[in-house]
């Protein structure tokens, strides 16, 4: 082939993946815009309940009622992919989201806000299923893992950006207006047609223990990630408060973990598509075990604290990113959007497990209590990895 024919034939493959590289990003970007709005609106509620005089348990029971309506939808995720497509579902969830958001600035009695948090975590489901199986689909074999990096950095970022947004706004009725404008606006970014949506698949029952067969080490991951995650933001500002540090660079401790979080992710999406990605979810969890028993010596020192977390946090979360790449590289059609829904079930009990457990650990122990539980829960996850022998 000669040098004018084989620029010719480069510059036709770039065209044919600009399409896919647009949509890739334009669901990244949609994914991002709900997680900014999904991390606004759980803290302004639970705000706005204290301001109104109700109880922790209370507001407890109230957040409880997102995990219920993921647990009511996610059964159901395949057959509703199948038939009535990504697209559609995605958009549904985003205004669903918008209209509860909005109806939260006007609906005084509380009792409704039980309900109504329901169907919010039923479209958060929808969306987190659908955006996840939306940008494997898009992605290449070749580039999986950075692709998936890409997404869970983006996620993150979004997550990082609503709590700092609300501190802006301040908890009144313009913040969950705010947060219904922010979710439409995603509409925006997959409703046109050029973005690429996945084809449908043939619908058919729901089956999530068949689901829990294919893909426990995804599951497993899913808990561990979930229930870490849910865990260290609950307790770690906690923890280093009774270290000595004041509230203020605690919360900077958060801060610099969850940067890591997004960072990090980068680097290890590309090694993910250059090593055998079983083996360097293996790694990352062994490393995290043994680098979370150092938190109590590192936060002796302030800058050799945020280098350690920085490092911890983005390691950590780069578990949860290869799997997604693995599950993405072995299932399709109905099989990927099943373990995502399912994966969905597993981070509720994750969320739930983790920080309660957390705590009794720091009231056993106040030093090693939280990041002994921590290393616990790696260390565990890395022993169940390395003796199955299922792919994911």
């Amino acid at each position: 082939m000669s040098a004018p024919q084989e620029a010719a034939a480069s510059a036709t493959l770039v065209l044919r993946r600009w399409p896919r590289l647009l949509s890739t990003a334009a669901v990244i970007v949609a994914a991002t815009i709900f997680g900014l709005s999904y991390s606004l609106s759980a803290p302004l509620i639970a705000m706005s309940l204290a301001a109104s005089g109700h109880s922790g348990s209370y507001i407890g029971l109230n957040a409880a009622m997102h995990a219920l309506g993921v647990l009511l939808i996610a059964p159901a995720m395949p057959t509703l992919a199948a038939r009535f497509g990504a697209r559609t579902l995605a958009v549904a969830a985003l205004v669903v989201t918008a209209v509860v958001l909005a109806a939260f600035a006007r609906v005084t009695e509380v009792t409704w806000w039980f309900p109504m948090r329901v169907v919010l975590g039923m479209a958060a489901e929808v969306l987190f299923v659908m955006s996840e199986t939306w940008t494997n689909v898009l992605s290449t074999e070749q580039a999986r893992g950075r692709t998936m990096a890409v997404y869970t950095a983006a996620l993150s970022l979004g997550m990082v950006l609503g709590p700092a947004l609300l501190s802006v706004l301040g908890v009144d009725a313009g913040a969950y207006l705010a947060g219904a404008a922010i979710a439409l606006a995603a509409v925006a970014f997959i409703l046109p047609p050029w973005v690429v949506a996945p084809q449908r698949s043939v619908p058919e029952r729901a089956q999530p223990l068949r689901y829990i067969r294919l893909a426990p080490i995804a599951l497993a991951t899913t808990v561990l990630n979930a229930g870490v995650e849910t865990a260290g933001l609950s307790f770690i500002s906690l923890y280093a408060t009774q270290l000595g540090w004041t509230e203020a660079r605690a919360m900077q401790l958060i801060s610099v973990l969850m940067l890591g979080a997004i960072v990090l992710q980068l680097p290890i999406g590309w090694l993910a598509d250059k090593v055998d990605k079983r083996r360097l979810v293996l790694a990352l969890a062994a490393i995290s075990a043994v680098a979370a028993l150092f938190w109590p010596f590192a936060l002796r020192e302030t800058w050799l604290a945020f280098a350690v977390v920085f490092v911890w946090g983005g390691l950590f979360v780069g578990i949860y990113t290869v799997m997604l790449a693995m599950v993405g590289s072995r299932f399709q059609g109905n099989d990927l959007v099943g373990v995502y829904a399912v994966m969905g079930l597993a981070w509720g009990l994750g969320a739930l497990v983790g920080p309660t457990l957390a705590g009794v650990a720091m009231g056993v122990n106040a030093l090693f209590g939280l990041p002994g539980i921590i290393a616990l829960g790696c260390a565990v996850f890395a022993v169940f990895l390395a003796r199955s022998r299922s792919e994911t």
